[in-house]
This record gives C-alpha cells, structure tokens and sequence, in this order.
C-alpha cells in the first residue's frame, strides 16, 4: 500500500542522473516527510519502452503523475508534495 507521499524513481544502476537525483532525494528526507523507491527499468522491457533513455523520472506512487525527469526539480516536487500538507 502506497502512501501518497511515496515516490518511485525509474532509473539505471549504471546512470550518474540517477545517483545524483538519489542522493538529493536522501537529503531532502532531512526535512520534508516523504518516502520513494528505486526500480531499475532494466529489470522490465515494458519500463525500458516506456522510459528508454528519459531517466531518471521520478512519478508518483499513487498514481504515476509525472514530477520531473533527468535532473530532481525542486519546486515541481515541493508543489506535488504541497497537496499533502
């Protein structure tokens, strides 16, 4: 069961983007209440079509909106996780 405030990040082990996204999700744990999971797309040929080389995305849990791709934008996140608080 997802909360709403999970989060997924599809990604590649092999893909500094997605470290780098990772590790600002990890610190942004510091202060703002939300928990996400990796799913390396590799493992499914139907998220490797979907997302090829647009990783990492990070979508919603609940319902697979979109809140940025390549790079972890903030603000778009802040405003996503807003409708929770």
């Amino acid at each position: 069961m997802h909360t709403k405030k999970a989060l997924i990040v599809y990604g590649r082990e092999e893909c500094h983007l997605c470290q780098t996204m990772i590790l600002a999700l990890q610190d942004l744990q510091k202060q703002v209440s939300f928990d996400f999971q990796v799913i390396d797309i590799d493992a499914d040929p139907e998220l490797v079509a979907l997302y090829g080389e647009k990783i990492p995305v990070l979508v919603s849990a609940a319902n697979h909106q979109e809140i940025c791709h390549y790079f972890l934008d903030f603000a778009a996140l802040d405003d996503y996780l807003d409708k929770f608080r």
